[in-house]
């Protein structure tokens, strides 16, 4: 018996490649708030993100309105106050080899296209801060995961975030995932009154790009292909 393998047509393929190729983290948004039904459409896209054993550990909180701006002057006041914080997720040891010089290369073209010079910590310092400011943007999703599920639960909300990232990138919403802000998850548990076993796993700053921002006007390299994959096995 033979079976056949049917053909994938280009032009379905392709918008999930031009998403992914277009998409970009941003910096500094306009003060224009997404329509509650665009981020309903967002939301009800990446629900369809698979899981191990269809678990679906994801939950997000959404802020709107005056929430946005509540939530930014809480975050403003306890940075002030503790800058380290406390991840609920341990953060990276440290960053060796190529993720420094990748890490690098990306602070590296933020400062130069605010024309921060190397060296000018003050300068670096305030815009650290522009995190906890959620770079101005009018809404923010907080994603959590339940502590019972470990590091997979965290992995499977990993996979909603990007399906949030790229379902707002197709409705012209502008992104960026903040693991800043889930040094601060005390702060963000006691604010949204989240249950002793929800672990925050990252924030989602969101909204319509401010695209006349220098923030806003370089794009990180991305590995080569060759870099990215082992084959094994005859080609």
């Amino acid at each position: 018996m033979t079976s056949e393998v049917e053909s994938v047509d280009l032009a379905t393929a392709r918008p999930l490649h031009d998403l992914m190729s277009t998409r970009w983290s941003c910096r500094r948004f306009a003060d224009l708030p997404v329509p509650h039904e665009t981020i309903e459409k967002i939301i009800n896209a990446a629900r369809f993100t698979p899981s191990w054993c269809n678990t679906q550990p994801w939950h997000v909180h959404v802020t709107e309105g005056a929430a946005t701006d509540n939530f930014r002057t809480a975050l403003r006041e306890q940075v002030a106050a503790d800058p380290i914080g406390k991840p609920d997720l341990p953060f990276p040891e440290s960053y060796e080899g190529v993720y420094q010089d990748r890490r690098k290369a990306s602070g590296l073209q933020l400062y130069e296209s605010l024309g921060i010079t190397r060296g000018d910590r003050v300068a670096s310092g305030r815009q650290m801060l522009e995190n906890f400011e959620l770079f101005g943007a009018p809404h923010v999703a907080v994603v959590t995961t339940d502590s019972s599920l470990g590091v997979y639960g965290a992995v499977d909300c990993g996979l909603f975030v990007n399906s949030f990232l790229l379902a707002a990138h197709s409705m012209g919403v502008a992104t960026i995932p903040q693991a800043a802000l889930a040094s601060q998850s005390p702060l963000i548990r006691e604010h949204f009154g989240l249950p002793p076993n929800r672990l925050v796993v990252v924030g989602i700053s969101f909204g319509y790009p401010d695209l006349a921002h220098p923030a806003n006007s370089y794009r990180t390299v991305r590995q080569e292909f060759d870099d990215v994959v082992t084959w094994v096995g005859d080609r």
